[in-house]
């Protein structure tokens, strides 16, 4: 079996399932005490993945916000902040985005083979683009983020990223936060899109864990035998 990362799926969501609404405003669905909760899920992670859609609409940071993680992981002998990672089939992402400019994290874009040399012509500056295949092939992508040194991947959306991951069966852990709220919009984009997932009536993900955090909850799920409780 080719070895691959832990991958961690994180994500927030309304009770009825969105990551987000139609506004063009980023829609907030967590509060300080779950983002603090994330950040030191970030600070245990070698790397964290994003979608190229998330780049362009979230426009992320990826860094750890509290100091005395980032000077935690430097006393591990680690890089201050996690590897940034993007997947991309048409390599339409800025430059100038803050995945790219903000930190001095290495920075991995995993590109469809036919755009390669387009992604190195325009991302070429800013970080290493890697041929993940075409399409891009995510079994390709986490082993070769395994022969990197990653042995803990944080996966932060959106939605086509972990309908992705989740389908082809490369996630061993699911963090979902659901805010309490509706958003009712069909515009809007879902946690996941359709797909055949290893997980239904006749095979039920394993609960894991449920614990508040102020006007959210937070749902761990076990989705392989690599789980770390």
């Amino acid at each position: 079996m080719v070895e691959r990362p832990y991958t961690l799926l994180s994500c927030g969501m309304s009770i009825d399932g969105y990551l987000d609404d139609a506004a063009q405003d980023r829609l907030l669905l967590s509060n300080e005490a779950d983002f603090d909760r994330v950040d030191a899920e970030r600070a245990g992670c070698d790397a964290i993945l994003v979608g190229s859609n998330t780049i362009r609409q979230d426009d992320p940071r990826l860094m750890i916000r509290a100091e005395s993680r980032v000077s935690a992981r430097v006393a591990r002998g680690e890089a201050p902040h996690p590897l940034k990672v993007t997947v991309t089939g048409s390599c339409d992402i800025d430059p100038a985005a803050r995945f790219f400019t903000l930190g001095d994290a290495e920075k991995l874009v995993y590109c469809a083979s036919a755009r390669v040399g387009d992604a190195r012509e325009r991302l070429g500056k800013v970080a290493t683009v890697v041929d993940g295949g075409d399409p891009v092939d995510l079994h390709r992508v986490t082993a070769d983020l395994a022969a990197r040194g990653v042995r803990r991947l944080m996966v932060e959306g959106g939605g086509s990223m972990h309908t992705q991951f989740l389908t082809a069966g490369l996630a061993d852990e699911l963090q979902l936060v659901v805010a309490p709220f509706f958003v009712g919009d069909s515009r809007a984009p879902r946690f996941v899109s359709d797909g055949d997932f290893p997980w239904g009536p006749a095979h039920r993900a394993r609960l894991a864990g449920v614990r508040q955090i102020g006007d959210v909850v937070l749902l761990r799920y076990a989705l392989s035998e690599k789980f770390e409780d």
